[in-house]
């Protein structure tokens, strides 16, 4: 899957489907076949980090 290269858009892209159809970050990654490692590193140039209660980056 291509993952937006915006970080503001991939933060909404993640959230979105977090929120709509993930329990957790690793769940989506494994479901999308993407590199958690590579979305926790872009989001945290911008300031965001996962938090696992809200199961979303904020």
């Amino acid at each position: 899957m291509e993952l937006p290269k915006d970080p503001a858009m991939l933060l909404s892209f993640v959230n979105m489907k977090l929120r709509d159809a993930y329990d957790d970050l690793d769940s989506m990654c494994d479901d999308l076949q993407i590199d958690r490692d590579e979305i926790v590193k872009k989001l945290a140039g911008i300031d965001y980090e996962y938090d696992a209660a809200s199961n979303s980056f904020v």
